[in-house]
């Protein structure tokens, strides 16, 4: 236990793909006073997922143990005084992360006839069996002759996405499809669960989720309209007036703890529950984004955010992004993100391929040894490799293209290999092919006018491995200021917190209060970066002339 015991305390929930975290924070000053990470008991025994066919699904039932367990452990750490002075909760989620609910907004998977189908679970926003799905949302936005519902998510639908995730699930299954009456996202039922209302109709929903992931927007009063949904697939019909015309940023109040909830968390009953949003969201908000700041948050994937004034831009849309959203980050802003749908699992499945010998024809205790060292040891030797002789050029694909514009069927490639070609040349590629993914992503928002002065690198990679960020810089050109927070997004939910509960007046004012600034810099280095430009070069054509053969 640290930290002042006669202050104001909000408590942070980070729900992550493999765990959640929480994170009891105090909100006058930012300082962490105590956290515990839950892993998803399901999920971490592989059920309910067939990585061969792109399926990823997770079951609420480690959502809610999760929670339970990360808030109630982290509070053992702190003093009765402090949890007697926690005031709210804020609650961030993986996205778009769907799933069915009856009438009552009970989800299919927690009812006993549906409790190990795939399909009444919540759909990871890894999953990428809506591919078939994505491309009829496209075509007919395109085609349909009304209004292209895509235009404010970068003028290309996702098979990551609310809409493509629910129509591939009423498809595929026909008793979901038959007992679904609406869906939620993962971050707009939390909120729901700890205020005690999960009525589909009636909760809150996340502007950033919606306005993102499901094509909501104002211009056209909210969802897209039935016309076009149901030419997208008579399936959809009638689903819209089923799910919601308004939308809340994670700043507004969604209700006070429950009873049940207060009970279980160990918490006061009525306290502050913000509205939910995306954890990438919320942890451009931890990492202090401003104007001008582009924020990754690198872990597994690239989640890039960023923040401009609506005079600033106007009426332009930014081409080929993951959306541009009135407040979906901070409240009376709109908020643009982009993001690579593989980074540090770039780097894992290297190392990974790599260890199949020590994994398969070696003792354990070995094996781990090797495994524990072996990303530490590569990025030495990479860092040693000289960048002005021929090395290969590799696409960061692996796991399709986020940004920029949408493309879940590509696949990576590594152009360039010979004899001499090692291991440690080889991860120095694919270390450099994730900063030219972050780098044509940053060059799609120049295009449509939107720059950058500085990068800010959050998540699990920028502390671990101060070689990728500083390839990052030298192929981006720019400075890459490394956040201190260790938990960012949780921090950011904290905020969110902290604003739902009325100790501050607007998002700024948490952040300037809560933030936790920075560590270092690193700066680009003018000889490595000119060099980066002709190879960056390289990286655009090759993927240019390899892009219809790597969708096969």
């Amino acid at each position: 236990m640290s930290g002042k015991e006669n202050g104001r305390y909000v408590i942070g929930v980070d729900f992550g793909t493999d765990s959640v975290r929480a994170v009891v924070i105090s909100a006058d000053d930012g300082k962490e006073i105590a956290s515990h990470v839950a892993l998803y008991t399901r999920w971490g025994r592989g059920m309910y997922c067939s990585p061969g066919e792109n399926r990823f699904r997770q079951h609420p039932a480690d959502y809610l143990e999760g929670i339970e367990e990360s808030v109630t452990h982290a509070l053992e750490g702190v003093s009765k005084e402090v949890r007697e002075s926690v005031i709210g909760i804020g609650v961030d989620t993986t996205g778009s992360t769907p799933a069915p609910v009856d009438r009552d907004g009970t989800l299919l998977a927690l009812r006993d006839e549906f409790s190990d189908n795939p399909n009444a679970m919540f759909v990871l926003w890894k999953d990428h069996t809506a591919v078939e799905e994505a491309d009829v949302i496209n075509k007919i936005a395109r085609s349909w002759g009304g209004t292209d519902f895509t235009k404010y998510s970068g003028g290309v639908y996702s098979s990551e996405w609310f809409w493509a995730k629910i129509l591939h699930v009423l498809r595929t299954d026909r008793k979901v499809r038959k007992e679904a009456f609406s869906w939620v996202e993962h971050a707009d039922w939390i909120p729901a669960v700890l205020t005690g209302d999960t009525d589909p109709l009636k909760i809150k929903r996340s502007r950033c989720a919606a306005g993102h992931k499901a094509m909501w927007h104002a211009e056209w009063g909210g969802l897209p309209s039935e016309e076009y949904l149901v030419k997208v697939d008579p399936l959809l019909g009638g689903l819209r007036e089923r799910l919601y015309e308004e939308t809340s940023t994670a700043d507004v109040n969604a209700g006070g703890l429950c009873d049940e909830w207060a009970g279980r968390l160990g918490l006061n009953p009525g306290i502050a529950v913000a509205a939910g949003a995306f954890d990438a969201h919320m942890g451009a908000v931890g990492a202090e984004v401003k104007e001008k700041t582009f924020v990754m948050i690198l872990g597994t994937s690239a989640c890039d955010m960023a923040v401009v004034s609506p005079g600033v831009l106007g009426n332009r849309l930014v081409d080929g992004i993951c959306g541009q959203v009135d407040g979906s980050i901070v409240p009376g802003m709109i908020g643009l993100e982009a993001g690579q749908s593989s980074f540090g699992d770039v780097y894992a499945w290297f190392r990974d391929v790599l260890l199949w010998p020590s994994r398969n024809l070696m003792d354990p205790e070995s094996a781990a040894r090797i495994e524990e060292t072996l990303v530490d040891e590569l990025s030495k030797e990479a860092a040693k490799v000289d960048r002005g002789e021929s090395i290969p050029v590799a696409l960061d694909w692996l796991n399709g293209r986020r940004t920029p514009y949408a493309d879940q069927k590509l696949k990576g490639a590594i152009i360039g290999l010979r004899l001499g070609t090692d291991a440690p040349v080889m991860f120095r590629s694919f270390v450099e092919s994730t900063a030219y993914g972050a780098r044509a992503i940053i060059d799609r928002f120049a295009e449509d006018g939107v720059e950058f002065e500085e990068v800010v690198a959050s998540g699990g990679i920028p502390k671990k491995s101060p070689f990728v960020i500083q390839v990052l810089s030298d192929v981006l050109g720019i400075p890459v200021k490394v956040a201190r927070a260790d938990q960012s997004v949780a921090l950011g939910a904290a905020m969110f917190a902290a604003v739902a509960s009325g100790v501050y007046g607007r998002v700024e004012d948490a952040q300037k209060r809560m933030g936790s600034g920075f560590i270092k810099t690193h700066n680009p280095d003018k000889a490595r970066s000119d060099r980066y430009r002709e190879l960056y070069r390289r990286y655009r054509n090759i993927g240019a002339a390899l892009e219809d053969e790597l969708r096969k």
